[in-house]
This record gives C-alpha cells, sequence and structure tokens, in this order.
C-alpha cells in the first residue's frame, strides 16, 4: 500500500478489493495528516497469480486458526492506539460496517467509508442520525453483501470428478457467480460443512479449494473449466421435479429469495418454467383426485356400536391362548377412547400362559407401535438388560401394558411419546383385566404410575412406594417401582445408581421370575 501527494490530491492505491487492512492502516494516517475525504482519490490493484491455485496463495495454518479474509476484528479503534494523538474512537458497528462494506463492488467504497469515519470524528452527533444518506447508503451496501454470502451458501451445486492419478477421493467443483468480492469471505462457511470433501468453488474473479487440510485461494475461472452434468445431478433433477407442490407455487416470492440471475447456474432451474407454466392444471387435477386412504392397520369400523364394544360383548374361548388372541384382535377395534383412533397398531402382552410374573408397563411406544410388540424400544432394551442382570427367564415372563395403543403428539416429523390421561387409561383397564384373568398370574410388577394406578385402582406416589409389595382390589400381589424410560430419562450422572436401586426394587420378584414361589404369589424370602 502506498499514498501520495500531487497537485494537493492524494491518491491511495490498496493491495486488493478486499483490502481491509490497508484501508484500515491509510485511514489512520489521512485522518492523522488531517486529510479531507474529498481530497482523496481511492484505487485497488489485483494480486498477482501465475495459476490456478498457486502455493504461494495457500492458506497453511488449519481452518480452525485462519482468520476471516475480512482481518479479525481487533478493537473499536479504528484510527491507532490510545496513546496516538490521531486516535479517533468510532463505535463498534462501525468496524462491523466497513469489514462488510470493502467486500461490495462499488468501486466509491472506500471514499464513502473514509466520508463516514472523518464525519464521526468531526461530527460526533452523526451516529445518531439513522437516517443521514451516508449511512443509509452504508448500511444498504452492507446488506447486498450479507445478502449475496447467503446467497452463494444457498445456490453452489456441485459436481462430482472422480479420483485421477495418485487422489483417493473425488472432487467436487462448483461454478458460481457472485455478485460482489465475497468468495474469501464466505469460503470458511464451506470449510466447516464440507470438512471431510475435497472440493473448489470457480467463480469469474476469484476461485477457492480445500484438500481436507488446506484452504487455498487461486485467480478467476471460466464457466468451461467446470465439468458437465454427471449422473448425481440428473437423479437430483428426478427428486426435484417429484416433490414440486403446484399448489405452493408462489411465484413472485420464489423470484425474490431466488433471483433470475442466480438460475442460469441451478441444474433445477431448466424445469423452474414448464413446472410452473402447468402448475394450474396440476392444482386441479390434485383437487378432483379422490381422497388417499392411509396405510394403516387398524381396520375402520362399521358402526358406533361395535367402537363401544368390551369383553362382556365377547365370547372367549374356554383355552387361555385362544381368548388371548381374541383380545388381541378386539383391540385393534377399540375406540373407546381416542388413541386407537391415530396408532398403528394396538399392542397386546406377550408371554406364556400361566406365567408366575406379570410386568405391566404404561403404554407402548413408538417403536412397539411400529412393530407391534410390548418392550421392544428403548425402554425395552433397559428391561432385557435388567432380566440378564438378574437372571429372569425373559422368555417365562408376561410382559403387557395397561394401555394397548400408541399416543404421541407430532413435533415435525417425529412421534413424541404423551402420558394417557386418566380416563384413558380407565377405558382401558377392562382389556388389562381379561388378560390378567387369562394367564392368572401369581404376582404383577407395575413399572410407573400409569401401570401401578391401574392395578392397584388408586394413584400411587411410585418414589414413595416403590420396591414393596402391595395388595390390589382383586387380591393380586403387586410391587411398584419405575419405569425404565424414567431412568433414560434422568440425569446421566446418576444413571447407574438409579439402574443399581431399579434392579434393587425388581431383585424382589426374583423368585416369582424363576417359580420358586408359593401359589399366593409371596416369594418364600419374603414371607413372616
Amino acid at each position: 500500500m502506498f499514498a501520495h501527494a500531487a497537485a494537493a490530491l492524494h491518491t491511495v492505491t490498496l493491495d486488493g478489493d478486499t483490502d481491509w487492512p490497508g484501508f484500515r492502516r491509510e485511514a489512520r494516517a489521512l485522518l492523522a495528516q488531517g486529510v479531507p475525504p474529498d481530497a482523496i482519490a481511492w484505487h485497488t490493484r489485483a494480486s498477482a497469480a501465475e495459476d490456478l491455485f498457486a502455493a504461494q496463495s495457500a492458506v497453511d495454518r488449519p481452518a480452525a486458526e485462519r482468520p476471516s479474509p475480512t482481518i479479525a476484528r481487533q478493537s473499536s479503534q479504528l484510527a491507532g492506539e490510545r496513546s496516538s494523538p490521531a486516535t479517533a474512537t468510532v463505535p463498534p458497528d462501525f468496524i462491523t460496517l466497513c469489514e462488510t462494506v470493502v467486500l461490495h463492488r462499488d468501486p466509491a467504497r472506500f471514499g464513502l467509508l473514509y466520508r463516514l469515519l472523518w464525519r464521526l470524528t468531526h461530527e460526533p452527533a452523526l451516529r445518531h442520525d439513522p437516517i443521514d444518506p451516508d449511512r443509509v447508503q452504508a448500511d444498504q451496501m452492507a446488506k447486498a453483501v450479507r445478502r449475496d454470502m447467503h446467497k452463494m451458501t444457498a445456490f453452489v451445486r456441485f459436481r462430482t470428478i472422480g479420483p485421477q492419478g495418485d487422489e483417493a477421493t473425488p472432487l467436487h467443483v462448483a461454478w458460481f457467480e457472485p455478485e460482489h468480492h465475497i468468495v474469501e469471505a464466505t469460503a470458511p462457511f464451506f470449510v466447516r460443512r464440507f470438512t471431510q470433501m475435497r472440493w473448489a468453488i470457480l467463480t469469474p474473479e476469484r476461485s477457492i479449494e480445500w484438500d481436507g487440510e488446506t484452504l487455498r485461494f487461486g485467480p478467476g475461472a471460466r464457466k468451461q473449466d467446470a465439468p458437465p452434468a454427471d449422473a448425481g445431478e440428473a437423479l437430483w433433477l428426478t427428486y426435484y421435479r417429484h416433490i414440486f407442490n403446484p399448489a405452493r407455487l408462489k411465484l413472485a416470492m420464489m423470484q425474490k429469495e431466488m433471483p433470475r440471475r442466480y438460475w442460469r447456474n441451478l441444474p433445477e432451474a431448466e424445469l423452474i418454467s414448464p413446472l410452473a407454466a402447468e402448475a394450474v392444471s396440476r392444482s386441479g387435477r390434485m383437487i378432483e383426485a379422490p381422497a388417499t386412504t392411509p396405510a394403516r392397520r387398524i381396520v375402520p369400523l362399521a358402526n358406533h356400536e361395535e367402537q363401544r364394544m368390551s369383553t362382556s360383548h365377547l365370547k372367549l374361548s374356554a383355552d387361555p391362548d385362544k381368548a388371548l388372541a381374541q383380545l388381541k384382535a378386539a383391540t385393534e377395534r377399540c375406540r373407546e377412547c381416542p388413541i386407537g383412533e391415530h396408532a398403528t397398531q394396538s399392542v397386546f402382552g406377550e408371554g406364556p400362559v400361566n406365567a408366575a410374573l406379570m410386568v405391566v408397563g404404561e403404554q407402548p411406544g413408538d417403536q412397539e407401535d411400529l412393530r407391534g410388540h410390548p418392550f421392544v424400544g428403548p425402554a425395552g432394551k433397559l428391561f432385557d438388560r435388567a432380566c440378564a442382570d438378574l437372571g429372569w427367564p425373559r422368555d417365562r415372563i408376561w410382559v403387557s401394558n395397561a394401555v394397548k395403543h400408541f399416543k404421541f403428539e407430532l413435533r415435525g416429523k417425529r412421534r413424541i411419546h404423551k402420558t394417557p390421561s386418566q380416563q384413558e387409561a380407565a377405558a382401558c383397564l377392562h382389556w388389562l383385566e381379561s388378560e390378567i384373568a387369562q394367564v392368572k398370574p401369581r404376582a404383577l410388577v407395575a413399572l410407573g404410575a400409569t401401570a401401578a394406578r391401574a392395578l392397584l385402582g388408586r394413584p400411587v406416589a411410585v418414589m414413595k412406594e416403590r420396591g414393596q409389595w402391595h395388595e390390589g382390589p382383586r387380591g393380586e400381589r403387586v410391587l411398584v417401582t419405575l419405569h425404565p424410560s424414567a431412568l433414560l430419562r434422568g440425569d446421566p450422572s446418576q444413571q447407574d445408581d438409579a439402574y443399581a436401586a431399579w434392579i434393587a426394587d425388581l431383585s424382589l420378584a426374583t423368585d416369582l421370575a424363576l417359580g420358586t414361589s408359593d401359589r399366593e404369589g409371596v416369594p418364600r424370602s419374603r414371607r413372616d
């Protein structure tokens, strides 16, 4: 950088279009000399480079340690050190504004920034005038730069060149035409986003390459230097064509967010015009098409009376296995509460008939609902682990839930578990009672408050009553403890202790699980 005076006019030539450090130093010196804005002519010169990605333009430090090409923000004192007489303190946001505006293509940007610096020094009230023409112009230029940077991150499309020579991984190359000098400033975004890839972005004035370790900057390129369309692009166009929804088309808004100047470099742009042209007719066909039936396993019921069916209407077989199969089929059609209408299927209990021990949870989870079996999700896997640690034969225990359908709420595409209400659990109680009557367990384990309330017929404070045997309303013995999902949701640092305490609770039913208890379901080791 250099500056010299000729006929009272100071000409400043900066090293490059984004030479913020040079502008900062020159502005400090000119301000110290008292040179007014209209006496300065600002120019830039391009750095010479011999090839596209010359070794001398490599940035050898890791990406995480490299400063932004616009320079790290060092202080809010643009003009110098505190001890310097030329120091002029400016607002911190002015530094941010300068770092952004220098990336603009307008050749008058440096003159505008120096004029603002001069005026901030000599007109303190300027910082409180948001409608000043110079401030408004600078803000608009900064906004245009930020928008162009956003468009680069959104509209870059890579095409793949297979490994060549000694290279072990393919190179992904993209062509982009920015409106402003944003390439180096936007490069760190792509380093963070595609750290494990080898990629290059070619633009008319500046190009960048990342080899997985080093980011290199080089001179501009031509569009024909970028690779042609490949098979992956054809697949993307097929996908884009199928997800295009004509009913949601807002062409003016689309062109605002994706201006036409970017279309020529976007593979999907060739589809926009024909798809938009036939949007009206496609929307009409969508409206006229008959409603689709969801792919659900629960058969719609014919009438309201069938929806209100209960076990009292069933003629159960005398064979417990066949009776349990009848109950399972009946729960598929149950609509005594709203849960069944939205579930994939009912999830009935499983295990051997006449099992000495029945374990009852709250309700099926997402995995249980999809697979149709109880205790197969994360909580079920934790229960399996507990059985293994306790030496319980898992195939000799009947496992079930107090509620037979999965209650959930949608969050995006995820189905999040939602605790059944008391009314919903009460509506499902007769299914559980009929299940118990067919299995005839000697005792039951209630996992969680919903199961404990269903089995004991009263509200249960699980943390207070856990690890104890209780007597149910029909005389059955019930051991209360936590549901395994409560352990999964707990503090990770306390999970080992929580699991050990849970195992201690379950161990009280070990004699039953092993079939070494008396007929009344009270473990011999616990009898008085």
